[in-house]
């Protein structure tokens, strides 16, 4: 947990409506008290801390069954990316990195098979063209091998001609430009310019053998909608991606939680989610100082996907600099931010439901996780929805 400075004594001294947060958490306790999910955790923050956290449920943690705690960890998959662009951010900020940049100008290793033009922009932006780069879990410790996949990948559609959503590849090359760039290791970057100023040591990218006792296993639950399930919805059918069942199940095994993969592998409560999420909102460390450029935060922010539409529903993307934004245009929703944040919301949310996003106009930042990856990705989503929409409007 974080230290106590960044925890409110309730709701209120952080700002927030204790029964509207009541109303939320019971949201939220919902489905592991109908037996459909083990456990989740939910943290909502405001004015710099955690006005309130709660955590429902069981989960398997160091092999054995156990009530899940405020201490339990949770895997937040995509929500990591957020953070990983962060860490990007700071580098442009310092003049080390330019997004118009070549990648391959970086990392020379990339520029095979036609790789070559693609830019650090639409590295963040999921337009570079290799959503489906193999990589397997087995090799993510490997930095050489890392490097052998990099010469081996080639584009599936011309770089910057469509978003396509890039689960794992794309990060791992924004990790390899900040080593270059940084001259030290990502998850080393990423702890002491961002978890580590902000006052979160709990944030992990790269989990310490030591601590994976207190990380909630991940299992499935549900079942899965068919086409035709989908079709009488107003659903077309699911797009396959990499982010299958024994991948995801892979993240329960040592080696992959160890190997913080950038674009997926934090780990951490959902209050040190929430709480990045503060820092991020107010550029503020734990000594007050900035640490990001006000105008490249600012910039980081804007919404610069124009055009670029999801592949499934259609709607344009909003994406930011490795982030989404909520947006006017009616589809916050479909993005991950619920009905009633402001446009200029913005955050990452993660495979399985998990939850991240911050709103400057409230000033309120939420965290959800959960281990139990439930089949059907429309209930799923619409627990999002729900728990995002009365998030929102906790504010006192």
């Amino acid at each position: 947990m974080p230290a106590h400075e960044f925890l409110a004594d309730s709701p209120r001294e952080a700002g927030l409506d204790p029964q509207k947060v009541d109303t939320l958490f019971e949201r939220a306790a919902r489905e592991v008290n109908e037996g459909l999910l083990p456990s989740c955790q939910i943290a909502i923050a405001r004015n710099g801390k955690v006005g309130a956290m709660r955590t429902f449920g069981h989960a398997v943690q160091g092999g054995a069954d156990s009530p899940a705690t405020n201490d339990t960890l949770y895997t937040i998959f995509s929500c990591t990316k957020a953070i990983m662009s962060a860490a990007a951010w700071l580098l442009i900020g310092e003049g080390k990195l330019d997004v118009r940049e070549r990648a391959a100008d970086i990392v020379p290793e990339f520029g095979t098979n036609g790789k070559d033009v693609i830019t650090v922009e639409q590295l963040l932006l999921h337009t570079a063209g290799f959503p489906n780069a193999p990589y397997a879990q087995s090799e993510w410790r490997d930095r050489a091998k890392r490097l052998e996949r990099f010469s081996r990948w080639r584009p599936e559609f011309p770089p910057g001609s469509r978003f396509f959503y890039h689960p794992t590849a794309s990060f791992w090359v924004i990790a390899e430009i900040i080593e270059r760039r940084a001259g030290m290791d990502f998850h080393q970057f990423v702890r002491e310019r961002i978890a580590l100023p902000l006052g979160l040591p709990g944030m992990h990218l790269g989990l310490a053998p030591e601590l994976h006792h207190r990380v909630a296993d991940l299992v499935y639950v549900g079942e899965a909608l068919s086409a035709e399930d989908l079709r009488k919805l107003g659903f077309p059918p699911m797009i396959e991606t990499e982010v299958i069942e024994e991948m995801i199940l892979g993240f329960n095994t040592p080696g992959v939680r160890e190997a913080g993969v950038p674009g997926g592998g934090g780990i951490m409560t959902a209050a040190e989610l929430a709480l990045f999420y503060q820092g991020v909102m107010h550029n503020r460390g734990k000594d007050g100082r900035p640490l990001w450029k006000p105008e490249v935060l600012a910039e980081a922010l804007r919404p610069r996907s124009g055009e670029y539409t999801d592949p499934y529903l259609g709607h344009k993307v909003n994406r930011a600099l490795g982030v989404v934004i909520a947006g006017d245009d009616g589809m916050a929703n479909f993005r991950g931010f619920g009905k009633t944040n402001s446009p200029a919301a913005f955050g990452h949310g993660g495979a399985g439901g998990q939850i991240g996003w911050a709103d400057p106009a409230s000033g309120i930042s939420l965290a959800y996780c959960t281990n139990g990856f439930d089949r059907n990705d429309i209930r799923q989503g619409r627990r999002g929805v729900a728990l995002s929409s009365l998030a929102a409007v906790c504010a006192a």
